[in-house]
């Protein structure tokens, strides 16, 4: 009678957890959440078994909220799970077994699921990587608060400036470097990290700048660039709100507050008559854009929450990028197989080029983890080119006896470096093999190599001595990007 009552439990979460390591990849199946629960009237008649039947259907309600919950522990949706989790177990160890072995093993099995719920809620709370996505989110408050939110409060004016707006643009580039483990509540709060910083960074670079109209214009007309200067300046206002909002540095101020306010400004501008005047108009529909450009970002108050867009491997953008990696694989071992450049029938390199121009027109939507998932995907493609160049610029190599000494150097490290491109090409480990670790020695030994080399002060051999560094660095790097277990 236990298996029956566990039954559809163990059908949505699998085996009982232990310690949280059968939903660390991602969680139970959207579909598998929704299995509705057996029926009651299947439910075993002893009271026992129908109070742990009770507790296994609110267990399986809790399960999902738990398997989403993207939070922190000092949230308030934690609290308020840890707090029915632990009822749960008090429930649970209340049960009197009556000494029969058949309702302990269904209670150890209840206790083991609860403990487990428990376990896994705590463990993606306190992640390392949510920890340091929380760390990175708080240095971005205080840039934020400290040269936009505080100073409009002050009265005074935002400090927004390239300066600003690269440091965001290096904060977003290190949350998306942040492991996620293939967690679903840690891939929900970096997306959700991700896109409120991103929302950010295009309302600073956005901001429109305060138009200035030649004057002398007539009185109605300029009554309108009065009203519309007015508003410009409670766009300005609503738009550090809005970052304000978006960095969690807002206590009173909601969404739906400021979007209410948004929409009115919009009215007020509908409502005067710039007829007749081109240059007003256009101020006009210049401070509507920026009005709409605030509102597309109000939706992210539950973005990451009720949707599933933080599951990038459904992306059609990275379902794209992806299909043109495979593509690349392909010819990376195809290239691997025929070394020879000039082996006839083989000519790769204009279906990488067409590869590179495909990529490069994915849509990444502004998206950070995107733009990376495209950049690396770009590497791979140029990888494999300069491997080709440089194996058709060996084959053609004819020295003369009059070549320069340093010249002869040079073109001797080209030579290994490319048969150490070829063994970087074909890597497919970690960097704690030993084969990866080789493969790096030896490339460094190439520079070493030409770091010793004496241009003897010829321009030619310096320009090719840095070339050949450039590219043993390249090459070193990806290596690197190959074994850093990025992932989108």
């Amino acid at each position: 009678m236990c298996a029956n009552v566990f039954g559809v439990l163990k059908s949505l979460f699998g085996k009982p957890f232990d310690g949280g390591k059968r939903m660390e990849h991602g969680g139970p199946p959207h579909q598998q959440q929704q299995q509705q629960p057996m029926a009651t009237e299947q439910a075993p008649q002893h009271p026992a078994m129908m109070r742990l039947y009770e507790v296994h259907r609110e267990v399986t309600a809790l399960g999902p909220q738990v398997c989403t919950f993207s939070g922190l522990p000092d949230d308030r949706d934690y609290k308020r799970l840890e707090r029915e989790l632990t009822r749960l177990l008090l429930d649970v160890d209340r049960v009197d077994t009556e000494g029969k072995a058949e309702l302990q093993g269904a209670r150890k099995r209840a206790a083991q699921e609860v403990e487990g719920l428990l376990r896994y809620l705590e463990e993606n709370a306190r992640h390392p990587s949510r920890l340091a996505m929380e760390e990175l989110s708080e240095e971005a408050r205080r840039l934020v608060d400290r040269r936009v939110v505080a100073p409009q409060r002050e009265g005074g004016a935002a400090d927004i400036d390239d300066e600003l707006v690269e440091a965001l643009q290096q904060l977003v580039l290190r949350l998306t470097q942040v492991k996620t483990e293939g967690r679903v509540p840690l891939r929900k709060a970096r997306y959700r990290a991700l896109t409120r910083l991103c929302a950010v960074q295009d309302v600073l670079e956005g901001r429109t700048p305060q138009q200035t109209l030649s004057l002398p214009l007539s009185g109605e007309t300029h009554a309108a660039v009065h009203c519309i200067n007015q508003v410009m300046a409670k766009v300005s206002v609503a738009r550090s709100q809005l970052v304000a909002l978006l960095m969690g540095l807002s206590g009173r101020d909601s969404c739906a507050h400021l979007s209410r306010l948004l929409m009115e400004m919009q009215v007020e501008l509908d409502a005067l008559d710039v007829s007749g005047n081109a240059a007003v108009r256009n101020y006009r529909k210049q401070v509507v854009e920026e009005i709409n450009g605030l509102l597309k970002h109000l939706d992210l108050e539950g973005e990451g929450e009720d949707t599933r867009r933080y599951d990038l491997a459904q992306n059609d953008s990275i379902r794209e990028i992806e299909a043109v990696r495979a593509h690349v694989r392909h010819l990376r071992e195809a290239v691997l197989r025929h070394c020879a450049p000039g082996e006839p029938g083989f000519r790769p390199k204009a279906e990488l080029q067409g590869l590179l121009t495909h990529l490069d027109q994915v849509d990444t939507a502004k998206n950070p983890c995107i733009r990376e998932a495209r950049r690396r995907a770009v590497v791979e493609v140029q990888a494999v080119v300069t491997f080709l160049d440089l194996r058709e610029a060996l084959a053609c190599r004819r020295p003369g006896p009059q070549e320069h000494p340093a010249h002869r150097q040079v073109w001797a490290v080209l030579a290994s470096l490319s048969e150490l491109q070829a063994r970087a090409l074909g890597f497919d480990g970690k960097r704690a093999d030993k084969s990866y670790v080789v493969l790096e020695e030896l490339l460094t030994k190439q520079l070493l190599a030409l770091d010793a080399v004496d241009p003897c002060g010829d321009d030619g051999a310096k320009v090719a001595r840095k070339q050949a560094v450039k590219f043993a660095q390249n090459i070193l790097n990806y290596l690197d990007m190959k074994t850093d277990e990025w992932e989108y």
